[in-house]
């Protein structure tokens, strides 16, 4: 296995990295406005007939072969303080243009819309996108990783959007303040990408090959400055908070707690491209709740990170090491313990290099003999090549203060600190065809010091018709990263996998393939512990439904105890054998219709010689573009030998959206589990009076389903100001 990690780390540094930027010959110039520009959606100012324009898109799908059909004009210009962007989309066909709602960073494929994506470092790895949809609601997200959009990253801008019988027209003023760039350079990267859900047609104006996504920034054209963007000069602000709420906790049979707190957050733009992120006492009431999921899994869930203050150049710690083996998770940080305050720089010092440095404080819980404890988390990545990188990361997590024991005799389970250093490399060619990681991972801790390492590598090629990838892992069994995501220890990972698209000349479908997945676990002395592999042949239409088969074959041998339903007081012994088979169907229906659905199943065996039945989906109606309902469901049926016999879960989740403008917005969704025997209700009243500045009011109620009983219950009212100095 090491072997195989140095013939793999030398394929990854011999791949060229090197190379003429794609699409050099895509430009467009952008000069200084000629005379002021009012947020309208209607082009009557004398700017923009002076502007430059981007137009003859290329078509991405269906095929990436020739010009798009559905026509689109783009221009831009700027002032000292903002850039502007007014983008005429033509009608491609007659009829009503099709959205989901009014709902902030909408779902891509489910939306008429536009979409800017700016490479302000020029380094086609990080940047910024901005875009609506036709209805007129906004997307703003934060890109990283070559062509990754995280859209829980939000800031200060301004947008209209205008209906006409042939066109939609939207119009934006983007702060300079709100974005980062490098200082004093002419020339971003930058590309446009026009959904058209009538004509099912994805275009762009620099063009991408069908197998990326639009936003790949190694595709981007270039934005030509007449002048180098203006220093922002003073980019100070200041987000100031006030919460009061009511927290009743029945369980524990608590009085009800009523809250009142005041906390501020600040963004201080230490260069055009360096940030520093400062927190007091912060608070997180309004972020949506987690999605809930029937767990039948041997390890702990994943859940996305959802703060804002984590998330401006959050892949700088996040995206070291992969999905289940994170030196560093942010969600680790405040789970258990109040935040107090935080601090966090975090940005590019030139072309070359990002830096991320992160001190956070947490405050001592004396129910839970949980300590104060200090959270550091130093990153940096350093440009190799045109596109790649070596990144090192470091993590450390110390008690300060007194360590509460729980009483005489009672050991606290959290060790004094625990620390993480690592190394990286990471992949990515000019065509962004090849990419890959490398990285090694050392842990710290007064529990043990050998055997405490991760390695892992991968390589992946991403063809027109042919992806494929060779992955492995190595995860020591003592390895500890309490401030990570790690949910398995002890093995060694085989993973290679592949997939081939066929692209035939039909109206009906846009292509069709099969695809295989292989993941082998090995223990500490190379013995097999886990086969899982999985075929799959899916058929993507025009109408963009998808349908898709799917086979899976497991064989496992446990490496500890576990109860095969996460929900009886039994478990199977450790080191039991177990094999099976199981087969399923999925179907998503085209996205343009007001009713969308999508249908799941899966039956085959299960664990102890069992066997599973699940069933999923989700019904989904909109009013456009004001209202959306929608419900999903899950079913699992398992039949197993006693003590367990036969076991039903049922997962249910009822949502409503009414987006009555862009900036107000009403949530309620339901959530009944019956794995863990709760229902769960969530309200969320949001209106955004001004950009970036809200005023929440959350209302959760958590239940025992039978007999009805409320088990807490919490009501916030949240009033949020951004300050710009």
């Amino acid at each position: 296995m090491r072997k195989s990690f140095t013939l793999l780390l030398m394929l990854l540094l011999a791949i060229p990295g090197m190379a003429q930027k794609i699409n050099d010959a895509y430009r467009l110039n952008i000069k200084r406005a000629s005379s002021p520009i009012i947020i309208d959606g209607v082009m009557d100012e004398q700017a923009w007939a002076d502007a430059d324009v981007a137009k003859d898109f290329y078509m991405i799908l269906p095929i990436d072969t020739s010009y798009a059909e559905v026509k689109t004009e783009v221009m831009m210009t700027y002032d000292d303080d903002k850039i502007y962007l007014l983008v005429i989309n033509h009608h491609g066909e007659e009829g009503p243009y099709y959205v989901e709602s009014l709902r902030r960073d909408f779902t891509f494929g489910k939306n008429d819309n536009f979409l800017l994506f700016m490479d302000t470092f020029d380094d086609q790895t990080n940047g910024f996108s901005f875009g609506a949809n036709a209805a007129g609601a906004q997307w703003d997200g934060i890109m990283y990783g070559g062509g990754s959009v995280d859209l829980s990253w939000d800031n200060k801008w301004f947008s209209k959007v205008q209906n006409y019988p042939d066109k939609w027209v939207f119009e934006a003023a983007i702060p300079f303040k709100s974005i980062r760039y490098k200082k004093g350079i002419k020339e971003w990267g930058i590309n446009f990408s026009r959904k058209d859900l009538k004509s099912t047609e994805k275009s762009s104006w620099a063009p991408v090959p069908r197998q990326f996504p639009s936003a790949s920034l190694a595709y981007t054209g270039i934005l030509v400055w007449d002048e180098a963007p203006p220093e922002p000069g003073m980019n100070v602000s200041v987000i100031p908070y006030v919460m009061g709420g009511m927290v009743k906790d029945n369980v524990r049979d608590l009085p009800s707690d009523y809250q009142n707190r005041v906390g501020v957050d600040a963004k201080i733009a230490v260069s055009s491209s360096l940030n520093l992120d400062l927190t007091v006492n912060p608070d997180f009431s309004q972020v949506e709740v987690d999605r809930q999921i029937t767990n039948l899994d041997r390890f702990e869930l994943f859940y996305p990170e959802r703060r804002q203050f984590f998330l401006e150049n959050g892949d700088l710690f996040a995206s070291f090491g992969y999905e289940t083996i994170r030196p560093f998770f942010s969600r680790r940080i405040g789970l258990n313990a109040p935040i107090q305050f935080g601090a966090r720089l975090s940005g590019k010092i030139n072309k070359d290099w990002r830096i991320g440095a992160m001190n956070m404080q947490t405050g001592k819980v004396s129910e839970t003999n949980t300590p104060s404890q200090n959270y550091t988390v130093l990153a940096g990545q350093r440009r190799v090549g045109q596109r790649s990188n070596i990144g090192v990361i470091f993590v450390n997590r110390t008690n300060i203060g007194s360590i509460p024991t729980g009483g005489e005799g009672v050991e606290n389970p959290i060790t004094s600190y625990n620390r993480n250093a690592g190394l990286e490399y990471n992949l990515a060619s000019s065509n962004g065809k090849w990419t890959g990681k490398a990285f090694y991972v050392k842990s710290f801790s007064p529990l043990a010091s050998n055997e405490s390492a991760v390695h892992a590598a991968n390589i992946k090629y991403l063809g027109g018709n042919l992806i494929w990838e060779w992955k492995h892992e190595y995860v020591a069994p003592n390895y500890l990263a309490e401030v990570g995501y790690v949910p398995r220890n002890g093995y060694y990972r085989i993973n290679p996998n592949a997939s081939y698209l066929f692209f035939p000349k039909s109206k009906l479908i846009l292509n069709h393939g099969p695809t295989v997945n292989t993941s082998l676990f090995y223990d500490m002395d190379m013995n097999q512990t886990d086969n899982i592999t999985s075929l799959s042949y899916g058929v993507n239409f025009r109408s963009q439904s998808v349908l898709t088969a799917k086979y899976a074959y497991n064989h496992i041998i446990l490496q500890q105890a576990f109860d095969p339903t996460n929900y009886s007081q039994f478990t199977l012994d450790a080191y039991t054998e177990h094999q099976w088979n199981s087969f399923g169907l999925e179907y998503v229906s085209k996205p343009q219709s007001l009713f969308t659905y999508t249908l799941s199943s899966q039956y085959g065996g299960y664990f102890a010689d069992g066997e599973r039945l699940n069933l999923a989906g989700e019904l989904g109606y909109r009013f456009q573009p004001y209202v959306g309902l929608s419900i999903t469901g899950n079913y699992n049926q398992i039949d197993l030998p006693e003590p367990w016999g036969n076991t039903k879960f049922w997962l249910v989740g009822p949502r409503v959206d009414v987006t009555f403008t862009n900036t107000l917005f009403f949530t309620a969704f339901g959530q009944y589990n019956e794995q863990i025997n709760n229902i769960n209700l969530n309200t969320r009243f949001q209106w955004r009076f001004k950009p970036a500045s809200d005023l929440y009011l959350v209302y959760t109620d958590n239940y025992v389903p039978a007999p009805f009983y409320v088990k807490n219950r919490t009501l916030a009212l949240k009033f949020t100001y951004w300050w710009t100095l």
